[in-house]
Parts: structure tokens; sequence; C-alpha cells
């Protein structure tokens, strides 16, 4: 029996992409907490991974070339599940035998977001965490985002204490378009824009929705309004593009996501009062690179939030020439002109803080802020938005009819 609070959590990492060493990066700003362990298909990409491990001084971390091999391990406590979605269902399946079975001695788990394709898939995620006894987080790094993290203090202590609570707040993200391919592919993905960036806005508009110390539960989903769009990536000249980038896996000419998303949903608080949220999300968007936009409206206030709206900017002109990358902001579109700086791009996404939540939730045994249960009402808010904008009509809740549905751009491979 595992015996809190644990001096040190172990951490072994299932993926070894863009989004885990995104996550490893943060974890310098974290305490008690070494990652031992990494699983990949890819020998090549365990090493790398391995290797930057020993360079930031995380640990004496251990490739392993099966998910088995590393539940086995003696010196893996927590798992961080950070492969692609279409993969996590079967991971979570893994972990849940190896448990229950005595052949791990595993104790927490931490999915990065969406939890899952579908509300079924999401369901039996946090079933099968349940059922194996382990604590589990849901990676939504925009609710620990240090903006948020400091804005919603302010806000319901010195706002909402004596003019009323919040009661409209807007999410938006948007980008160039993903780094990896299954991002594109409906099937692998879930989805589109919606599924893969939606997740991000409508959660984290829940949370500052949300009073502090209150359940996300606390608040009723009463609607939500849903409607996609392909507004660039469709374009012959853009489809042709990605296929040439990506290869024949990702054909927009015949098998499209959508590009855009725009979701209106409706909540209930405590005592009845009404509350909106509205998000829009875009993989369609050219601008310095990732922008996240926040708003937060009451009675008497509101707090905003740009994340290109950086203190540090620099100037480059047009005799500043070098090779394409992403070192000044993620989604880099450009290396020359006017451009913003994000100094702590882990910090300012949420990434560290939420990193460091986890850990410390893990290692004390205690519950965390975001769980698979969130992480489960976050694919159903989805759900409905992808139904509404598939009918044309505003779903209402409770809607079982979301159970086993799957968006259209989904279901090729469903």
């Amino acid at each position: 029996m595992t015996e809190f609070p644990k001096a040190t959590l172990r951490v072994g990492f299932v993926g070894s992409g863009f989004i885990a060493h995104f996550h490893l990066k943060s974890m310098l700003g974290v305490r008690n907490v070494e990652v031992t362990g990494v699983y990949s298909r890819s020998a090549e990409n365990r090493q790398r991974f391995v290797d930057q491990v020993t360079e930031l001084g995380l640990g004496a971390c251990t490739g392993h070339d099966s998910l088995e091999s590393m539940l086995h391990a003696d010196n893996v406590d927590a798992i961080w599940i950070l492969s692609p979605n279409h993969t996590r269902l079967d991971i979570m399946r893994t972990i849940h035998a190896e448990v229950k079975a005595g052949r791990s001695k595993v104790f927490a788990v931490a999915c990065e977001k969406p939890l899952a394709r579908t509300v079924r898939e999401a369901r039996e995620m946090l079933s099968l965490a349940t059922d194996a006894g382990l604590n589990h987080g849901y990676l939504e790094n925009q609710v620990f985002s240090t903006p948020v993290l400091r804005g919603k203090e302010i806000i319901w202590r010195r706002a909402a204490s004596t003019t009323g609570r919040p009661y409209l707040a807007r999410a938006a993200e948007e980008h160039s378009g993903p780094h990896e391919p299954w991002f594109w592919q409906g099937d692998k993905q879930g989805g589109g824009v919606l599924s893969d960036m939606m997740c991000h806005s409508v959660e984290v508009a829940r949370h500052l929705l949300t009073a502090p110390g209150a359940p996300r539960s606390s608040l009723k989903i009463k609607a939500v309004n849903g409607t996609v769009a392909n507004l660039k990536w469709t374009r012959p000249h853009y489809a042709d593009q990605l296929r040439a980038r990506f290869g024949a896996e990702v054909d927009y000419r015949n098998r499209p996501s959508e590009d855009f998303a725009r979701g209106t949903i409706t909540l209930e608080d405590e005592d009845g009062n009404e509350l909106v949220i509205e998000a829009t999300t875009s993989w369609a968007y050219v601008g310095a690179g990732l922008r996240i936009q926040l708003e937060l409206l009451g009675p008497e206030y509101a707090m905003e939030f740009n994340s290109l709206s950086t203190g540090l900017k620099v100037f480059m002109s047009r005799e500043v020439k070098g090779s394409e990358g992403e070192d000044l902001v993620e989604k880099q579109n450009a290396e020359q002109g006017l451009m913003p700086v994000l100094e702590d791009e882990a910090g300012v996404y949420g990434y560290t803080d939420e990193n460091r939540h986890m850990v410390e939730c893990f290692r004390k045994g205690e519950t965390p802020l975001e769980t698979f249960e969130d992480g489960l009402g976050v694919v159903e808010m989805l759900m409905g938005l992808y139904r509404s904008a598939e009918t044309g009509e505003t779903v209402r809740f409770p809607a079982p009819e979301l159970e086993d549905y799957v968006p259209v751009v989904a279901r090729r491979g469903a």
C-alpha cells in the first residue's frame, strides 16, 4: 500500500512528441519530481527524450520499448499519457489491466487534453482509472496559466465578492495549424479544430465562471450551439501543401476536418442564474504565432488577456536572415518584423503550474483540481457542439444521444 506523502514522485511519460517535450521542459519548474521512464514506439525518439531528461537534470530516465515494461518498472509511480488521441484508450486499458493484476505499482495517471474522442471513450477512461484505484488528473494547461490563475483570483476576491459573480466568459485560441499529421486526420484525432483546441477554450471559460473552491459540476450545462467551417485548408493550394508536407494520409481535397469552430454554451449556477461561454477556435489564423484571448465579464468589471500582447518584443529588419523556427513564440509564422516574445512559454501557457499541481496532488494522495471527470464533461460539451453543427439546431442537456455520437469528420474510421 502506498504511503503519502511521497518524498519524490517518479513519472513515466507515454509519448515523446511535441507536447511531451513541452511537458518535460515545464518540469524544470516543479519540485519533488523525477522523470524516470518513457515509452515510445520509436527507438530514436525514446533515446532523444532520455538524452533531454539527462541534459535537464530531471532524473535517471529509462527508455522502454513497451508500455508493459514501463508499468512493471519499480521506479515509476505515475503515468503521463501524452500520445495521440486514438491511442489513449488502449493505453488506459493496459494501465488498468497491469495495476489490477498486481503487476504494476503505478498509483496515479494524468492525461493530456482532450481525454478522449467521444463521450463513450471518455466515460471508459474515467471508469478504468476509478476501478483500478488510480488518482487521476486531466491535463488542461490553460486552467493553470499564470494570467488565468492571477486574473481569476483578483476578480473573484475584489469584484465578484462585492458586485456579483461573473456571467460571461469568452475564450479564443487560434494558430496556423498543428505540427503532426494525425491532428489533421478526423478519425485519429476525433475531429478537427473543435476537438483539438475548443477543449481548451470551453474548460478555461468554465473554470473562470466557477466559484473558487467549488467543483466544476456546480455549474450545470443547459444548452450548446455550435458552428464549424472549412475556411482555408480545403482550398486546393493549401490542401496540396498539406499533402506535400504530411503525405497521402492527410487529404484535405477529399477528407477534410474543420479548421474553424465557434460555440456558445449556456450554463446555470447554483442559484439558477444564467451564465454564458463564447468560444472560437481556428487553424486558419496567420499572425505572429499562437494567439490565446480570454475575457471574463461581470456586473461591474471585466478581465482580459491576449497571449501576443507581450511585454517583450523584438524587431528584425529585412537584412536579418536565418532559418525558420519557433524560438520566439509557439507556431511562429515569421522571422522578420516586429515580433512578440514569450519569455517563458511553459509558464505563461500553464504547463509549469499544471504539472506542479499534479505532482503535488499525486505525491500527497490528494484529488487534483482537474480530474478525468472534468475531462468527461469537456468531451460532452464538444460532442454537443459537433452535434449542433451537424443538425443546425441547439442541443439541450441532458443529451443522452451524445453517448454514442461521433462527429461527421471522424466517422470514416469509427
